[in-house]
């Protein structure tokens, strides 16, 4: 699947789901604008991972202007009892997961609009909108409101030919999980699903490619799950 001349943002991009993205971005053929948080040595090895793969990269926070693909992966999840958690927990994973994502994709749909281009944008949502998640009241709120701002978005957006699509990942190997949960949980929680294991940064990457891709050209406002399986039992 090709995205050879595109170029595309992905926020959060120093590990885990976003890490993945860049690289399989740029293994199809698109530069990447690499956007991090608090590790520039770690998202100057993402950088490497992408020129290695014989493409440019750049780590940016602000230049939007060229950007044919935003992936709005950032987030975060400090894990709070619902009966301890305060304003302050509250708002800080709203303005992150939530806040932070719209006007992020606000800026980038601006720049694609006023140049006359068309554009995706592809927001990672989460299995925990739908099933819930243990000291996650305010993350599965976030998430749950990524899911409506997704089909608003794209129903805004498509007269600007701008394609605006969301994906569920559930339980991913990567460090978020393991903030809150011990191997030993997770591994249990891998088992219960269908495929019997934990998806791989990579396997949510390659749905947002495709999604990115004209293979999806007449796809907007949906939800793509990435979960092994996870809601058929």
């Amino acid at each position: 699947m090709e995205c050879a001349g595109k170029v595309v943002l992905v926020t959060g991009a120093q590990q885990g789901i976003g890490r993945a993205t860049a690289v399989e971005f740029a293994a199809a053929g698109a530069d990447i604008a690499i956007n991090w948080l608090d590790d520039q040595e770690a998202a100057e090895h993402v950088a490497a991972e992408v020129r290695d793969r014989g493409r440019r990269a750049i780590l940016v926070k602000t230049d939007v202007a060229p950007i044919d693909v935003l992936i709005n992966n950032a987030g975060v999840f400090p894990r709070v009892p619902f009966l301890e958690m305060t304003e302050s927990d509250w708002d800080y994973v709203l303005d992150v997961n939530l806040k932070g994502s719209c006007f992020c994709a606000q800026l980038v749909a601006k720049a694609m609009f006023l140049a006359g281009r068309s554009g995706v944008i592809i927001n990672l949502t989460s299995g925990a909108a739908f099933r819930s998640s243990p000291r996650g009241v305010h993350y599965v709120a976030s998430k749950g409101g990524v899911l409506s701002m997704t089909r608003a978005m794209a129903l805004e957006l498509a007269p600007y030919r701008i394609r605006v699509n969301a994906i569920a990942p559930g339980l991913t190997d990567t460090a978020q999980p393991r903030y809150g949960s011990t191997e030993a949980e997770l591994a249990e929680t891998a088992r219960a699903t269908p495929f019997g294991r934990m998806a791989r940064p990579e396997e949510i990457a390659r749905a947002a490619v495709f999604l990115a891709s004209q293979d999806a050209g007449f796809v907007t406002g949906q939800t793509l799950h990435v979960n092994g399986g996870s809601y058929l039992g």
